[in-house]
């Protein structure tokens, strides 16, 4: 009980704080760009042990089979939900489908708040995803994708929590980069947070 308490404290301030960088720094735009359109993420969703939809996500690294004793390993997603808009407030001439954002890849890098951030060590190594979703000026548009890869299970430092005691849990922050460009072919770029609570959580 008294760790099901602390796991749920620890959710609500790790969801807390992925929630405040996401009002001040997803609409992140690469310098160098000349987009007149900007990427916003207006949230990233995961799903907790119940499969309900969350802004956090829970992570079994292992998987086995009541039934038959067989373990397993398998992928998590999450779904972004982005929003494309113009830097202008009301652009003179208006918009066109010129300013619709295609997006193309994402990178997903894991973040301890204990600033322990070896990759297969102390946390998840990053990786990089391709995506293909044409975000449209003003429409609000949900996609799906990867955020924690079958391999990071079978690697350090998940593989070990196959092995740890009941309630141990890596607390990390996944921060993932999203990448395209508007229909101009100019370079747009956004980020969004999601905590992410891995474990062997048990079936």
């Amino acid at each position: 009980m008294n760790n099901h308490r602390h796991l749920k404290r620890t959710i609500g301030a790790a969801v807390l704080l992925a929630a405040s960088f996401l009002l001040i720094s997803c609409n992140s735009v690469e310098n160098e760009s000349q987009s007149a359109s900007l990427l916003i993420v207006e949230g990233l969703t995961g799903l907790d042990m119940q499969g309900t939809e969350g802004f956090f996500l829970q992570s079994d690294v292992l998987i086995e089979d009541p039934a038959t004793g067989a373990s397993s390993v398998r992928a998590d997603s999450a779904k972004a939900t982005f929003r494309a808009t113009t830097l202008e407030p009301d652009p003179l001439l208006g918009t066109s489908q010129y300013n619709d954002i295609q997006i193309t890849r994402y990178v997903v890098t894991y973040i301890r708040a204990d600033g322990r951030n070896r990759e297969g060590v102390d946390v998840p190594y990053s990786f990089e995803g391709s995506l293909s979703a044409l975000i449209r000026i003003g429409i609000s548009t949900s996609v799906s994708f990867v955020i924690v890869r079958e391999v990071a299970k079978q690697e350090p430092p998940l593989f070990n929590l196959r092995a740890a005691l009941p309630g141990d849990i890596l607390n990390v922050t996944a921060k993932v980069d999203f990448y395209g460009h508007d229909l101009a072919n100019k370079a747009v770029r956004a980020t969004g947070m999601l905590p992410v609570f891995f474990a062997n959580y048990g079936n």
